[in-house]
């Protein structure tokens, strides 16, 4: 229950102690507040900690409270990233598991799944799971080995390893962890609020630094908000672009994580390009020269002032304020869009 705080089992537990949010700030309670506002604090440090379990007594009771912290926070960012945090935490714990722990975690959220006995099926798997499982969440994952066509598939089961059953566990644990954070929280003491309020500053001042961890590792064209896809047409095409057009289209490409000489590469078709001067001020902008201090592009309601904004289309309208807040949500969402069911075997 420690280590899977979202099984049936950890909740009956935690309803039985009875706590309420009025009485979590007593001292004898206070060890379980501390450790809640460590797991959201670890989250916000670092996606990738897996940090030692104290005393079951105060883990299993702290995972609610940082639910209920984040859920009171209000930041959507803060809410996603807390999740992966604790997915990628259970994770870890789900790859040193038996096979049949790993079954009966998976089957917590239906999942049609099932062991592999040695000297039976494919070698070198563990598991056969049923393909609508392993599509609902392979389909979040950026790399060519979980595609369907990449995967042995017998009967409309994909096999698997144990540590690839704990990765595609991880998308479903993400998604639970988010609907539990979309609760509506009620009134909390000053003390709680005090300790929301102080993770929230920390999240603002790591906001550049988680930024650049959530970047894609690929450029994702097809994620451009509509201004900088304009921008970036009429580069390619050799049309006149302003000042801080260039300036937003460069600092765009370059934090979207295009090298220097790619951006280069957008703007020779221009009648009047400069190698020299454009690769100078490419350089500038990415912090490779000059000042070192890297760019990041104007926001949205500074490139509607200058006339730079083509339209708003629809993510533009949900209270996106900045190119790259659009390239990450579109990026999120393209991730959901379940793929084509190829039928095999």
């Amino acid at each position: 229950m420690a280590k899977y705080p979202f099984l049936p089992e950890a909740n009956e537990y935690i309803k039985s102690l009875e706590l309420t949010t009025t009485e979590l700030p007593v001292p004898q309670l206070e060890q379980i507040l501390l450790r809640a506002e460590t797991r959201v604090e670890n989250a916000i440090r670092s996606t990738g900690v897996r940090d030692q379990i104290p005393k079951e007594d105060v883990e299993i009771p702290s995972f609610p409270i940082a639910i209920m912290m984040v859920a009171a926070s209000g930041n959507s960012a803060l809410k996603r990233r807390y999740a992966l945090a604790e997915a990628k935490r259970i994770s870890a714990f789900l790859k040193d598991e038996p096979p049949d722990k790993i079954v009966m975690i998976a089957r917590n959220f239906n999942w049609n799944i099932r062991v592999i006995k040695i000297g039976v099926g494919e070698p070198g798997y563990d598991f056969a799971i049923n393909f609508v499982d392993f599509l609902k969440n392979a389909a979040n994952i950026q790399d060519e080995k979980w595609k369907l066509v990449n995967r042995t598939m017998l009967n409309g089961e994909v096999y698997a390893t144990r540590s690839e059953a704990s990765r595609l566990l991880q998308e479903e644990i993400r998604r639970h962890i988010e609907e539990k954070l979309d609760t509506e929280v009620g009134l909390l003491s000053e003390s709680i609020m005090n300790r929301i309020d102080r993770l929230k500053n920390l999240f603002i001042e790591m906001k550049g630094k988680i930024q650049a961890e959530e970047m894609p590792k690929e450029v994702i064209v097809d994620a451009f908000p509509p201004c900088i896809r304009e921008l970036r047409n009429k580069a390619l095409t050799g049309q006149h672009i302003s000042h801080i057009g260039r300036f937003a289209l460069t600092s765009f490409l370059i934090s979207s994580g295009m090298t220097v000489e790619n951006v280069v590469e957008c703007f020779r078709p221009a009648t009047d390009f400069s190698e020299k001067m454009t690769r100078y001020q490419v350089e500038h902008i990415a912090g490779t020269r000059g000042s070192r201090t890297k760019y990041t592009p104007p926001k949205c309601d500074t490139l509607r002032t200058h006339g730079v904004c083509p339209g708003m289309d629809e993510i533009c309208r949900h209270k996106v304020r900045h190119p790259l807040g659009y390239y990450q949500r579109r990026i999120g969402m393209m991730k959901t869009q379940t793929p084509a069911v190829p039928v095999r075997g």
